[in-house]
Order: structure tokens, then sequence, then C-alpha cells
């Protein structure tokens, strides 16, 4: 039988402030390494490369934690689904620091040269793919699936942005063959901005299970009948 007690439910609350704890760390350290993008900014690149080391450490202790509530408090229907998704959630945070670290490198790698016009439709990715992560982690602490399912549906403008930005880059290349380090490293770095927002969407897709018990990754998003601003 499970064994529940009096310090349960606190348990629950402390895992739910921790993994937010987490969350603001790594929604400091995307936003950071966008910044040290558009700045050039090479000693913010280098502090947020080293805030990765904390990322990891503190997901090895929210992984440890949940799996010690699944042993000793043998939790059952919604709880057992709260502690599952923290311990994908925290995967997930950890993974978008881990992008976030590479945006930055690639950012000291590409400081030594000339900028290649402007960064197109980066800014505006990065802001979409920061807003997802935001809205994932708000719908995981108010348990809201319309949230959830917003930040879905918001997958597609972040990946319609990178076919847009590859072109460009790729024309660029073929303009002028000189631009292709340049176009490749910022490739890249668009890349990892579109993880962000695919780590983002697992995030909400995972909160819609711990809400409703149902699996909808590999699903389409689900339209949102959203009533009209004059009802």
């Amino acid at each position: 039988m499970p064994h529940y007690n009096k310090y349960f439910d606190q348990e629950l609350q402390d895992l739910k402030e921790t993994v937010l704890r987490l969350g603001g760390m790594v929604e400091e350290q995307v936003s950071n390494a966008i910044q040290s993008l558009m700045d050039s900014n090479l000693d913010l690149a280098k502090s947020t490369i080293d805030l990765d080391h904390a990322i990891n450490k503190l997901e090895v202790e929210i992984d440890e934690r949940c799996i010690d509530l699944l042993a000793l408090r043998q939790p059952m229907g919604p709880d057992l689904r709260f502690v599952t998704t923290a311990m994908k959630i925290v995967d997930n945070l950890e993974r978008m620091g881990d992008m976030a670290a590479n945006i930055c490198e690639r950012v000291i790698d590409i400081a030594a040269e000339p900028r290649l016009k402007a960064y197109l439709d980066i800014p505006r990715m990065a802001d979409i793919a920061k807003e997802m992560l935001k809205d994932s982690l708000d719908a995981f602490v108010t348990r809201s699936t319309e949230l959830a399912q917003k930040v879905r549906l918001k997958d597609d403008m972040v990946d319609a942005l990178m076919d847009q930005i590859f072109r460009e880059l790729l024309s660029y290349m073929i303009e002028d063959p000189k631009a292709i380090s340049r176009a490749t490293r910022i490739m890249f770095i668009a890349k990892y901005i579109e993880r962000v927002a695919d780590h983002a969407t697992n995030i909400s897709e995972m909160v819609i299970y711990m809400v409703e018990g149902r699996i909808v990754r590999h699903t389409e998003p689900e339209a949102l009948n959203l009533p009209d601003k004059g009802e």
C-alpha cells in the first residue's frame, strides 16, 4: 500500500518550487545567450556558459528527489503523474540550458569576425521561443491545458522562421563563399533556438498529460475554441 503522511503534500510543493527555480535559471540563461549574441558580449557569453554547471547539478538533485518520492511514497493517480512529469520537465530544462551554452560558444567563435549583415529573423524567433518557455512553465504551475495548447501552436511559427533563416543564410553563402563560416555558425545558433522551442513544446505536452492523463505528443495541436472578446 502507498505510504502517505502529513508531510507528503509539502514534499510535492517543495518539488514544484524547485522545478520552477530551475526553470528560472534556464530562462535567464537563454535570455542572456541571445543578448550576448545581439551585443557581441563575450563576458556575458562566458558567464552564461558557466551557469550550465549549476543547472546540471540542480537537475540531478531534482531527479534524485523524484526517485525518492516514487520509492518511499508510492504516489498514485494525479500525484504519480505530477512526479513523473516533473522528472521529464527538468530533463527538458537541462537540455535547454545546453542549447543556451551552445549559442554562447558560437557567439565566442564569431566574435572576431565582421557581422554578417543583420541577424535576420533570429531575434524574432528567440522572442517566441523565450515566450514559449515562460508559458510552458506557467502552464505547469497553474495546471492550464489551454496555455499548454497555445505553446504547442506557437512551435509552427518558430519552425517557419527557421526555414526562412536557412534560405536567407544559404543565399548569403552562395553569393559570397567567404561568408560560409559565419553563416554556418549563425545557422547553428538558429537551430539551437529552434530546439529551445521544441523542448518548451515537450513541457507543454507533459502538462497536458499531468492534468488530463492523456498523451498528446506526436499529435497535431488542437484548435483552441476561445470565446470572442465581445462575448
